[in-house]
């Protein structure tokens, strides 16, 4: 759903970038039936439960390496195997990056094989946070389906602020690499503005909710 006012690309930290719209909504619809498809078992979404006995509110699926607090495995809870890491999710991750940057040399040496696929509901929340699980210090690619939320991303140092909240909507594209890599970042609050079963997920056949796919290159080959 296109906005009344046009919103521009904008740089958040060095290495952070905004992209608004970057999606066009056929690929949105492809990328929500996919992650229906990713959603299932064995291998499926789960709530993952943190070491302090606490459960992530958001719901989670794995792609190419499956992620345990704080680690990375090749199987999931049950033994599973992890599900593969498709290549066409590569390419996206590739040109996402190129184009945020605007360097063809930086898309050409990104080599993800992580994704990360989150479900927010309107109570799931994530806390302030650094990815720092992986080897690599590649970008951070994050796609947004779905209803709005605002995104916090903060320094290096902490949690405290100085942060930046930017409002991302579906079909968002937001890159974090370079000197912002390792910044603390979450979703502190609920869905803005959740739209109705006809809104925005409706269009891309997601219905209520927010779906985040976030896309990491894991050094661990």
């Amino acid at each position: 759903m296109s906005a009344l006012l046009p919103r521009s690309q904008a740089k958040i930290a060095p290495g952070a970038v905004h992209v608004p719209d970057w999606l066009d909504l056929d690929t949105q619809r492809q990328l929500v039936q996919a992650c229906r498809e990713w959603a299932t078992g064995p291998a499926g979404m789960r709530a993952t439960r943190l070491p302090s006995g606490g459960v992530m509110s958001v719901r989670t699926v794995c792609l190419g390496w499956h992620w345990v607090p704080y680690r990375y495995t090749r199987t999931v809870d049950d033994g599973s195997p992890v599900r593969e890491f498709p290549d066409w999710l590569g390419e996206l991750a590739r040109r996402a990056v190129g184009e945020a940057y605007d360097d063809p040399a930086a898309a050409e040496a990104y080599q993800p094989d992580i994704a990360l696929i989150n479900f927010y509901d309107d109570n799931a929340r994530m806390g302030l946070h650094q990815d720092r699980d992986e080897r690599s210090l590649a970008p951070v690619v994050s796609l947004s389906l779905g209803d709005a939320c605002i995104f916090r991303f903060g320094n290096t140092r902490n949690r405290n602020r100085p942060w930046t909240d930017v409002e991302l909507r579906s079909g968002d594209l937001f890159v974090f690499g370079g000197p912002s890599r390792l910044a603390f970042h979450g979703v502190p609050r609920g869905l803005v503005n959740p739209q109705p079963p006809d809104g925005v997920g409706g269009e891309i056949g997601l219905g209520h909710g927010r779906l985040n796919i976030t896309i990491r290159e894991s050094g661990l080959r």
